[in-house]
This record gives structure tokens, sequence and C-alpha cells, in this order.
């Protein structure tokens, strides 16, 4: 099929559809100015002071180092919670949000990514599952209690030039420790869960509801397969949205090698064509 025939197929399946499960990877933010982390090159030159040392991204985002070097390990971190503050999500999501509006249970959101777009875009927090955590909430480093906090009082100054963390680091409101952002890194095994739960929770119930979901993927890779593994087990013909690997591995649907901006432009024109938008 060509690529205007299987926009037009996403289309359909959007139409015939009462809710929209969103699957979302990395790749969507591109569109946004965030940066690529594809294999450890993408990475360096996003921290060329990581790269001169070698440290690589699996190194970066780990527990371990927050425990032998917490301001190399905050510097990193830091720095992105300040990206991500500052980041305006692209026009993708406000067509993703008002084509949900047109469905009878709206979208329910399972993504990967840390970063808090999907809320500042104006998405529901009760219907978003970040199977990764949020870099938006901290705990406990040794996780000495359960408690997750926001970290909306923690302003990261960073030299980016050794990617170093110059004021204090979080502490924990307990033990007086080092706080670490609530996230799920590798090699992990003090991440702090029962947020993520609750949002896995809410979302098997709107999937428990939803009798004909539509499923779009968006820039979800096989290197951290988790947004393609969840979006193929829902056992419904995928929209697959990856302008690198678009292969559908298997499941029923459409792959389209593009980006997540163009097309959701692409398949938002296409509703609007049918009128979409604008039916009663």
């Amino acid at each position: 099929m060509t690529r205007e025939q299987n926009i037009a197929l996403a289309a359909r399946l959007i139409r015939e559809a009462d809710g929209l499960l969103i699957g979302a990877g990395a790749g969507i933010g591109i569109d946004s100015g965030l940066p690529d982390f594809r294999g450890d090159h993408g990475f360096w030159r996003a921290y060329p002071a990581l790269g001169k040392a070698g440290i690589s991204f699996y190194d970066a985002a780990s527990p371990a180092t927050f425990e032998s070097n917490p301001r190399l390990a905050w510097g990193f971190y830091g720095h992105r919670l300040d990206l991500y503050r500052k980041t305006v999500p692209h026009d993708g999501f406000r067509m993703l949000r008002k084509i949900a509006a047109r469905l009878r249970h709206g979208a329910f959101v399972f993504t990967s990514n840390v970063d808090g777009q999907f809320q500042k875009a104006g998405f529901a927090a009760g219907r978003i599952d970040e199977c990764h955590g949020s870099i938006h909430h901290l705990q406990c480093l040794g996780a000495c209690t359960p408690k997750i906090w926001p970290a909306d009082e923690f302003i990261p100054e960073v030299d980016m030039e050794r990617c170093e963390l110059l004021c204090d680091p979080p502490r924990c409101p307990v033990c007086d420790g080092i706080a670490r952002p609530n996230i799920l890194m590798f090699g992990d095994w003090n991440w702090v869960q029962h947020r993520e739960m609750q949002q896995a929770g809410a979302l098997a119930e709107w999937c428990d509801t939803v009798r004909n979901p539509a499923v779009i993927e968006l820039g979800a890779g096989t290197g951290i397969p988790s947004v393609r593994n969840f979006c193929e087990q829902m056992r419904r013909p995928l929209i697959r949205i990856n302008p690198r690997e678009p292969k559908l591995d298997g499941a029923r649907g459409i792959g389209l090698a593009m980006g997540a901006l163009d097309a959701l432009g692409a398949i938002h024109a296409a509703l609007d064509g049918t009128k979409f938008f604008t039916e009663t």
C-alpha cells in the first residue's frame, strides 16, 4: 500500500474506534526539540562531557552513579529536568487531544517517557501511565521510605562543560540522604513503583471499558521496547509511526516511516476531510 492509502486506513481505524490508546516513546519528543539518545553517539552529542569521559547512557542513567558520583548523576538529570520544564510540546499533541475528544472514551496514554510532556500538553494526569516513572517526582536514593514527592522546589544549576551539579542536590525528607528522580533506571532495585502501579491500574480499568480502541504508537524503538510490546499486546490493528523502525514485526496494522508531527498532521487532515471533527 502507498503512504496515502496507509494514512487513509489509519484515519478509518480511528473513525470506527470508541477510544484512543496512545503509546509514546522518546521519538515523539524530537519534533519538540528534545535530543535523540539513540546509541552512545547520539547521547554523547547531547552530553559531550560524558562522551569525553566514556560514560554511556546506561552508566549515567543508573542508581550506581548516584551513589558513586551524585553531582555527575544530578548534572545529567538536573539538565534534563530543566530542559523538560522549558520544552513546549509540538502541535501533534494538540491534534491527538482533538482526535480523542471526538471518541466516546477519549484517550489513554502509555509512555516510557519521563518528561511530563503529555501533562504539559493538556492530557489529564489520570489518563497517563508513565511506565518508567517521572523526572518531575523524587524519591529517596536508598528507598528508606515509600514516599514520592514533587520535584517542583528543586532548581538545578548545572555546569554543562563538566555535566556537574553546582547547587546542593535534593534530600530525602525522612533520612536526609540524597534524593533521586522517581525513574526506573538501569540496574535499579530501589525504584519506588506505587505511583506507576496506580497509573497502570487506571489504564487497565479504561481498557476494560473500551470495546474498540484505536492503538497509535509514536516514536517507540526496539532498544527499550516497553511501549512497542505493550501496544502489540493490545491485539488490535496498530498504527505504528516511526521514521526508523516502522515494521510491524508480525502485528496487524499500518507502519508509517514518518516523524510524529508529520504523521499526525497527515492523519488529522485525512480525518478532517471526512468531516470527523464536525459530525454531530
